[in-house]
């Protein structure tokens, strides 16, 4: 299958390129820079430049393609909302040249958009479109243009995590670094759901090879870490203090954070590994967070 990749220089998408590759597809990868470019050819990848805000570039990479993957989001958080409309352009207007084919569109989310009650694992059926979370706007999208004819599945990440990176556990680093103590909130039995890079990758292939329409899979390998372990796993690479703050102290420490450091966000993968035969092998969280060289 030839498929059009978005964020095919990111950080989910130079691990699925490799991943996609290897199990014999072609990947055309969306690039805005040259040296995108040249890392996307070095990899076996084809090029196809644009960006997530140049419609035009989306659309015709769509119509070249037997199937998409959309990973490619803006993640300057101080801009949350602007950047999730970005998303829901980009989604409907790569439907828009796949209505009326069975060519498969992979979007992506969040797991959170799967809670249904406090305290509960988010599951992959439940979807409340009045979700306050901005990110409702890549899954309203999603349904709009399925409800078109698109063969449209999501797939729903929580923090996805290496060496390297560990989506907001990233920012909680500098946070710590420049405060000079690693915190979380209250008694810091809030949780969330994690999963390594490389099984992250894994789904979206076989979410591309098996797709159902309509479908959302959770990329969940860990239902849930508590906030103070990831707090005290910074703490041992900082070496700095491990402390507590109050809700009412998170938006002063954490600045923009602050709106997601407390919540409690647990998620299961438990349909996703039935429907997909998806297991997760790589490491917890926690192991990944130990082993960085801060």
């Amino acid at each position: 299958m030839r498929v059009f990749l978005t964020g095919a220089t990111g950080f989910i998408g130079t691990a699925l390129v490799p991943e996609l590759i290897n199990a014999g597809h072609q990947v055309l990868g969306l690039s805005r820079s040259d040296a995108g470019a040249r890392a996307l050819l070095a990899a076996g990848a084809e090029v196809h430049r644009g960006d997530i805000e140049d419609l035009e570039s989306l659309r015709s990479g769509a119509a070249e393609a037997d199937g998409v993957i959309h990973t490619a989001f803006n993640h300057d958080f101080s801009k949350f909302v602007e950047n999730c409309e970005a998303d829901r352009k980009a989604i409907e207007a790569m439907g828009d040249v796949l209505v009326g084919s069975d060519r498969p569109l992979i979007i992506t989310s969040g797991t959170g958009m799967g809670n249904a009650a406090p305290g509960q694992p988010a599951t992959e059926d439940h979807f409340d479109p009045n979700n306050p979370n901005p990110r409702r706007a890549s899954e309203l999208a999603g349904a709009s243009v399925a409800e078109r004819g698109v063969n449209l599945s999501v797939v729903r990440l929580p923090q996805v995590h290496d060496q390297f990176k560990q989506g907001l556990i990233t920012y909680l680093v500098a946070v710590a670094r420049e405060k000079g103590v690693s915190a979380y909130v209250g008694e810091g039995l809030n949780r969330w759901p994690a999963v390594p890079l490389l099984d992250a990758a894994r789904l979206y292939r076989l979410a591309l090879e098996k797709a159902s329409a309509g479908a959302r899979y959770h990329a969940v390998a860990e239902e849930g870490v508590t906030a103070r372990a990831m707090a005290e796993s910074i703490g041992r690479g900082l070496k700095i203090p491990v402390v507590s703050k109050s809700a009412e102290e998170a938006g002063a420490h954490f600045g923009w954070l602050g709106m997601f450091v407390g919540y409690d966000m647990p998620a299961s993968s438990a349909l996703t590994q039935e429907r997909l035969g998806w297991h997760p092998t790589g490491p917890g969280l926690i192991s990944d967070m130990d082993a960085m060289q801060y």
